[in-house]
């Protein structure tokens, strides 16, 4: 099979690739291997994966670049049981999500079944970026048990097997961070979108903290920066008459100070001065 998927791959037209759905791997490659029919086009090699770390497997393959497909049998872990024996020679397969369905119209065909290599022994081995996905048939019969003393559960299985791209997801990171930090530029040259929207956000937090509530006190006016004058007005005794009483309403710009002008270029903020027991107070 790999002397055939090699001479297969040598005739191979230019610009060919290989790019199947799960559901062609199923209908057209994995059940015509399970029932020794040839496929398309031979370029999947019989391989033992488990006999192989994943960095090895892609030296075993006759076509790939980025991904590369196998035909495997499954062996038991156990010899009374049912579950695959997915160690390899310095780490083992672990299985990740949930199965997929694989259907060829309303027919349920397949299973896939999605797997991630850790370097070491369980439970303690290390995360790597390799990934698998196996493919196996439905209808496919595991292999009695103990038969002829064989640990053989399933003849076969296909398996696609490609390493995650750490460059693109470290571009990606790099890029949504210079994005956040609106240094550089949306859909061509100029500006960044990116800052000046933040430049309006910035206005329009401004204006609204410029807007004067319509009821407060006068101590929380005086807080403000916006009242600086009349703060100093309220503030200068020596200027204040306690006798005379100001008022003023929303509405109304209307007041005089002998000692002082008039009060007209003050905007109306509704406040109330009054005299108690001698002393100014304001409300």
């Amino acid at each position: 099979m790999m002397m055939d998927a090699k001479r297969c791959s040598s005739c191979l037209p230019p610009g060919f690739r290989f790019h199947p759905t799960d559901e062609e791997l199923i209908i057209h490659y994995l059940k015509n291997q399970a029932m020794s029919r040839p496929c398309p086009v031979s370029i999947i090699p019989e391989v033992d994966i488990y006999k192989f770390d994943p960095w090895q497997l892609p030296d075993k393959a006759e076509f790939g670049e980025n991904e590369w497909y196998f035909f495997t049998p499954r062996d038991r872990k156990y010899p009374n049981g049912i579950r695959p024996n997915r160690a390899t020679v310095s780490g083992y397969w672990k299985a990740t999500g949930t199965d997929k369905a694989i259907y060829s119209g309303a027919k349920y065909v397949g299973i896939k079944k999605a797997l991630v290599f850790y370097k070491g022994r369980p439970p303690k081995g290390s995360k790597t970026d390799w990934i698998m996905h196996e493919y196996r048939l439905t209808e496919s019969r595991h292999q009695p048990i103990k038969q002829h003393g064989s640990m053989r559960l399933d003849d076969w299985v296909l398996c696609r097997i490609y390493k995650k791209r750490q460059v693109a997801r470290a571009e990606e990171t790099i890029e949504d961070s210079l994005l956040a930090q609106g240094q550089i530029s949306i859909g061509g040259g100029g500006t960044s979108d990116v800052s000046s929207n933040q430049n309006q956000n910035q206005n329009q937090n401004l204006q609204a903290t410029m807007k004067f509530p319509r009821t407060q006190s006068l101590s929380y006016l005086l807080d403000l920066d916006y009242l600086g004058p009349i703060a100093h007005l309220l503030n200068d005794n020596s200027s204040y008459n306690p006798s005379f009483d100001i008022q003023t309403s929303m509405g109304s710009n209307a007041g005089f100070d002998p000692n002082v002008g008039p009060l007209t270029s003050y905007p109306s903020i509704g406040l109330g001065c009054h005299q108690i027991h001698g002393s100014p107070s304001y409300k």
